[in-house]
């Protein structure tokens, strides 16, 4: 079997050529036409790992069975140490954060801008870009530097590199990364694992009148949270309160989200600046106790990106209090911990609430302090793709059964049950 030769540049299409249909296939395909697809220090990483860095600009049959195995018959271990590796952009057995452009600007006096950033960072970047959130500039300015950064901090660097003061990433460490940004090993996966599942990113809808300025709810961080759902969540996120728009309260909120039946996504920016949150699985109806399932977590979205998903340590995921008068019982919407020391928790009154460490998400303190003052409280809901919206069939039950809605409102204030 002959090689594949590249006429220009390290490019290819990862989504082709490790797909569903058979090698021979693309061989025959590939064998005369440039490889297409993603570009950068990421793609040409890819390239050389594939071809088990022989630097011959070839692409040979045997390349293409042993990556195809590693994707498609690997464990959960080997396709982490090959995604840990294709991180390595720079090829130098090191992990690294910090960018070598002054140490290295000989070395790389030929090369692009992107390559010379340092691994993490490289990789990030073109990530965003690849599913249309980075924004290509030749400046650096803070606001351009943020949806990186943000991805960065979660990192630990807790490998020494011989002959310098730097620390790189492990093995360990990137595993530990990938669990708090499950985004960016689901996109990783991707370029060898294609599918149909569309896009990563779900499509946020609102009023047409509203100043997007003022959303919480940005595309890196609905692409940031989706990496830990399924792709039928991935459809359609609607807004359903923003305090700007609809006031600071909990009434309102409890009436605007009482018709999202389905998942929703809660995001809090409090005055410190800090942005965070939590995926409510269930719908925000009145309890008495936790209630929920482990599809729930928490995330941070700034000044750090991160998901905690449920231990299995308990089950006090979700909690919804309204109109109670023991103590024990405290009025709010909540996650996790215990009541009076949640994971996260928003007071009835919206004005205030609180966050704490603890083993139901193993999740540290979501604030620069333990007490919460929102400044800014959002809530999407989850259009689940393949929903089937229930239409009224005839006229049926009492007036509460027919208007579902009413009934709702009803549950989350504590009056249903009154009504029968």
């Amino acid at each position: 079997m002959g090689a594949l030769v590249q006429n220009n540049r390290f490019r290819y299409e990862t989504s082709n050529i490790f797909g569903t249909r058979t090698i021979m296939e693309h061989l025959k395909k590939y064998t005369s036409i440039d490889f297409t697809g993603i570009k950068g220090a990421l793609g040409e990483r890819l390239y050389d790992i594939v071809t088990q860095n022989r630097k011959d600009d070839k692409l040979t049959f045997e390349d293409l069975v042993i990556a195809k195995a590693t994707y498609e018959k690997g464990t959960r271990d080997e396709i982490d140490e090959f995604l840990y590796q294709l991180c390595d952009v720079n090829g130098d057995g090191h992990l690294v954060r910090v960018s070598y452009l002054v140490e290295r600007k000989v070395l790389y006096v030929y090369m692009s801008k992107l390559e010379i950033r340092s691994d993490l960072e490289a990789v990030i970047s073109e990530i965003l870009d690849n599913i249309s959130l980075g924004k290509k500039s030749e400046s650096s300015s803070d606001s351009e530097l943020r949806p990186i950064s943000i991805f960065l901090d979660a990192a630990k660097f807790t490998k020494d590199v011989e002959g310098s003061s730097d620390r790189s990433m492990s093995l360990e460490d990137f595993k530990t990364w990938c669990r708090l940004v499950p985004s960016a090993r689901k996109f990783l996966v991707s370029l060898l694992k294609p599918s149909s599942t569309g896009s990563q990113v779900p499509h946020l809808i609102h009023q047409e009148d509203i100043d997007t300025n003022i959303l919480l709810l940005k595309e890196e961080y609905a692409w940031h949270i989706g990496g830990a759902l399924s792709h039928q969540e991935l459809g359609e996120w609607k807004l359903l309160y923003h305090s700007a728009l609809n006031g600071l309260s909990f009434n309102t909120f409890l009436g605007n989200i009482s018709n999202a039946e389905g998942p929703t996504v809660l995001i809090i920016k409090d005055r410190e600046g800090y942005i965070f949150g939590g995926y409510a699985s269930q719908p925000w109806e009145r309890h008495a106790d936790y209630y929920g399932d482990m599809k729930s977590f928490l995330f941070q979205l700034y000044p750090t990106a991160s998901i905690y998903r449920p231990t299995g340590a308990n089950t006090n995921l979700q909690w919804c209090a309204v109109n109670f008068t023991s103590d024990s019982i405290p009025n709010g919407i909540g996650f996790g911990g215990r009541p009076g020391h949640f994971n996260l928790f928003i007071s009835a009154n919206f004005d205030s609430g609180h966050t704490f460490t603890g083993p139901t998400f193993n999740s540290p303190c979501l604030s620069k302090s333990n007490h919460v003052y929102p400044e800014v409280i959002e809530c999407w809901g989850v259009v689940q793709k393949g929903a089937q919206q229930e239409k009224p069939d005839g006229v049926k039950g009492t007036v509460l059964e027919r208007f579902k809605e009413d009934r709702n409102m009803l549950n989350l204030v504590g009056l249903a049950n009154s009504s029968n």
